[in-house]
């Protein structure tokens, strides 16, 4: 196609027969600002060295910038020196983590998501009663590890619609569903009703369990997918919800949908014939590695770019009390953590 009149944008001549279809909500969500911020604010509270039990969100990038801070990941509470201070991530711990973390004397934050600590309410609650809990997600997942933690003797993981085939249950009257809070929307339903059709008093959760941000980015994906030849996500392979956003797109229309950290892993002739480039990002997804991508595109002729925006986002997280006991024994203004997506205008 023929372009029929160039524009400007961030100073690279563009072709507006190409064009970027960029999704919103799109990036960090309250759950992974917060999280993010506890690591940055205790750091600055107490200095260098703090502990990190796994990675404190799914991002390569974020993971490296915590680093060069002074930030030392771990992968067990037993690798971090008594009495030091250390971080436990958003996606939530079991209680035996605690326990060792007690035992040796650390000063811990924990920044588990607000959102993933009522699943394990709901699962300590369901266990109290007695209910066999069918977990669904991603077994090994560090979220899945510590739901099942708090009633391992209750819960069962289903990973995936498949598995809810073959399922075995020791009470089919006494039965609820919690899932994982990062899952594809389309393919929890999916499983939930296999389940149904084989446990037809299987309770749902008292409430949904699968977050607002997750569904809100796919959301998003299923908009903007059928108009766009090419799907670029930003996000990291160990994401679980940017993992589920590339395959929202393809199954909503995307001729191609490819996961990335950085833009300058997009290979080029992923562009060959495309007029229009969807663009998105997951949760945990600061919003600097979006505009690196818009960028190369635009260098490339894609400078038309139209947010296409399917839901307001404002959830607000405090952060984790311990940490704001110690900011305020400091007499350090406490800052509220809140998603650091910037508008499409600042971009």
């Amino acid at each position: 196609m023929q372009p029929t009149h160039a524009n400007a944008y961030h100073g690279y001549v563009t072709d507006t027969a190409k064009r970027v279809l960029l999704a919103a909500p799109r990036g960090y969500c309250a759950g992974v600002d917060r999280a993010v911020q506890a690591v940055e604010q205790a750091l600055d509270l107490y200095g260098a060295p703090v502990y990190v039990r796994k990675q404190i969100v799914h991002n390569v990038h974020v993971v490296r910038t915590l680093e060069q801070r002074g930030a030392i990941f771990v992968d067990e509470t037993d690798e971090v020196p008594e009495g030091a201070t250390v971080v436990f991530s958003a996606h939530g711990v079991a209680p035996t983590v605690h326990q060792d973390a007690l035992r040796l004397q650390l000063r811990t934050i924990d920044a588990t998501c607000p959102l993933v600590t009522k699943v394990h309410n709901e699962a300590r609650r369901f266990a109290s009663d007695d209910f066999e809990i069918l977990l669904i997600g991603h077994e090994g997942h560090e979220e899945v590890v510590g739901t099942a933690g708090e009633a391992p003797d209750n819960v069962q993981l289903v990973d995936g619609p498949d598995a809810a085939d073959t399922i075995v249950v020791r009470d089919p009257e006494r039965l609820v569903w919690l899932s994982q809070t990062t899952l594809s929307v389309d393919e929890t339903l999916e499983t939930v009703r296999r389940l149904k059709a084989r446990f037809p008093n299987l309770q749902d959760p008292p409430s949904d369990d699968i977050c607002y941000a997750t569904q809100n980015r796919q959301v998003a994906v299923k908009e903007i997918a059928p108009q766009s030849e090419l799907m670029i996500v930003v996000g990291s392979r160990n994401s679980s919800n940017s993992v589920r956003l590339v395959e929202v797109a393809l199954e909503h229309g995307s001729r191609a949908s490819y996961l990335i950290d950085y833009a300058d892993e997009i290979d080029e002739t992923w562009l060959d014939g495309v007029t229009t480039v969807g663009v998105t990002s997951g949760a945990s997804v600061p919003e600097v590695l979006v505009r690196d991508v818009l960028a190369y595109l635009a260098e490339r002729g894609y400078g038309a770019v139209e947010e296409v925006t399917s839901a307001q986002e404002s959830l607000l997280f405090q952060l984790p009390r311990e940490l704001r006991r110690d900011l305020k024994a400091a007499g350090r203004p406490e800052t509220v953590a809140a998603g650091r997506s910037l508008p499409l205008a600042s971009i």
